[in-house]
């Protein structure tokens, strides 16, 4: 709905757009009376056809054709051309118009073909990272995510919560590389990690159910970096890092990065290094807030190659309202790198909201027993 008041704008540019080839045709009929210099300007009519090709269908490009081959014979005619000058000018509208309309259909096509892929591609990405409610288990919740490709509006980053017996879970993560392979392999985390999440009473239990797969299908170079997170009792988190970037905790307006207590490898490089994750405990009271992210978003440069400052942004916009947080950061960041990502990035903020006390009900006067009878 939030959307709805903005069509009613777009539909001015495109409706001059749209316009332009009337625009064209009618200046240089306006110009060619101004200046009265014969058949000079003739030519320029088939500006209006060509541009008709890029910005209307093939109907439209055969009517500012026909509008430009009518003004041609009526310009022609008044300034006395010959004939076979006029015959000229007339053969070359109708090539252009000819040529525009076919251009003008295949790029329809094309059109079309890409909304469809489009479409595909926002499904995969539903399918894969599934969209997260705004209330999870005792969470307030909000996620934004942006791929590097925009067109194909998925990539190598990943996210899921999920509510199970042993409580809220979550992951967020990036695969190493990009491209339908990184895809791929988030897809096969993504997998797991939903299996195992209600599976395992153990968090560490589902980490090792994310190497085991991993390990039978990544190659030796790939990997995962990822934070995984559990609920299980009140006022208390369960952290492991495997090679991410640590969570930013906000308690009493004050940003603080949990860093792990012993850091561990990226998921996928366990057998390599030999070092096992291990599990942090982290305290997690009424009004806290956790934020998880990927590099995507600390790893963005401005033009004069700075970093984003995600903690400062993240103290910055801190409100009681995750969406508004989470939507003011990743305009923010859209604004600090010029408009255009060159990475995947996933912002995911869990809030504890504060439960308000409940108030006593005050003792109303009695005005009279309910059914008494009076003498």
């Amino acid at each position: 709905m939030s959307e709805a008041p903005h069509h009613g704008h777009d539909h001015w540019p495109r409706r001059l757009v749209a316009a332009l080839p009337l625009l064209i045709v009618s200046a240089v009929v306006v110009v060619h009376l101004v200046s009265g210099s014969g058949t000079t300007w003739l030519p320029l009519l088939a500006t209006g056809p060509a541009l008709a090709a890029t910005t209307n269908g093939p109907r439209g490009v055969l009517c500012a054709g026909l509008l430009a081959a009518a003004a041609g014979v009526a310009l022609g005619v008044n300034a006395g051309a010959p004939g076979s000058e006029l015959a000229v000018v007339l053969a070359a509208l109708m090539a252009v118009t000819l040529a525009g309309g076919l251009a003008s259909a295949l790029r329809g096509r094309r059109e079309r073909v890409l909304a469809a892929v489009r479409s595909v591609a926002e499904a995969a990405q539903h399918a894969l990272l599934q969209p997260i409610p705004a209330t999870v288990g005792p969470f307030q919740v909000a996620v934004r995510y942006s791929a590097a490709a925009a067109e194909a509006r998925i990539g190598g980053d990943l996210y899921a919560l999920v509510s199970t017996p042993y409580g809220v879970r979550l992951i967020v993560g990036d695969v190493r590389g990009k491209g339908l392979p990184a895809v791929g392999t988030a897809a096969l985390v993504l997998g797991v990690f939903r299996e195992a999440a209600y599976d395992e009473p153990d968090l560490l239990a589902v980490i090792a159910r994310i190497e085991r797969s991993l390990a039978r299908n990544l190659g030796a170079d790939d990997f995962v970096t990822a934070v995984v997170a559990g609920y299980p009792r009140a006022g208390e988190l369960e952290l492991v890092n495997c090679g991410h970037a640590p969570p930013l905790l906000v308690r009493d307006r004050a940003v603080v990065p949990v860093d792990p207590d012993r850091p561990a490898p990226p998921l996928g490089l366990r057998t390599l290094s030999g070092e096992t994750p291990a599990l942090q405990v982290l305290p997690f009271a009424d009004g806290d807030q956790l934020l998880l992210y990927t590099d995507g978003v600390t790893e963005a440069r401005n033009h004069d190659r700075e970093f984003y400052p995600l903690a400062e942004g993240l103290a910055r916009h801190t409100s009681h309202e995750p969406a508004r947080t989470v939507t003011a950061l990743h305009d923010e960041l859209l604004a600090h790198v010029g408009g255009r990502l060159h990475d995947d990035a996933a912002l995911l903020l869990l809030h504890m909201p504060t439960v308000p006390d409940t108030p006593v009900p005050h003792a109303r006067p009695d005005t009279g027993r309910i059914g008494s009878c009076s003498p």
